[in-house]
């Protein structure tokens, strides 16, 4: 019985999504710098969030992720573009 009672969370897949931004990140490197012994340290300039961004739709099941899918910048996600993603998951999972 307790098989049974676990085999359906196998079958449940779920889904999310989120904003991705894009930008370019330092390597461990690139803020070394030769600098005198009694020199001040050079100033970082704060990260921010890049105005490149996109819509990562992400879908999972107990496994973990089964199907993503990056919108593209200017795309949102509405009923249309939503049951596309779902229909090519469910065909995927078939």
């Amino acid at each position: 019985m307790v098989e049974e009672n676990t085999i359906w969370k196998e079958k449940v897949i779920t889904g999310d999504e989120t904003w991705v931004y894009g930008h370019d990140p330092e390597t461990k490197r690139q803020p070394m710098e030769w600098k005198g012994k009694d020199e001040p340290r050079r100033k970082k300039s704060r990260l921010c969030k890049s105005k490149n961004k996109v819509l990562l739709v992400t879908f999972f099941d107990i496994k973990g992720i089964v199907h993503y899918k990056y919108l593209e910048e200017d795309q949102t996600i509405n009923k249309e573009s939503y049951l596309n993603i779902v229909r090519r998951v469910h065909y995927l999972r078939q």
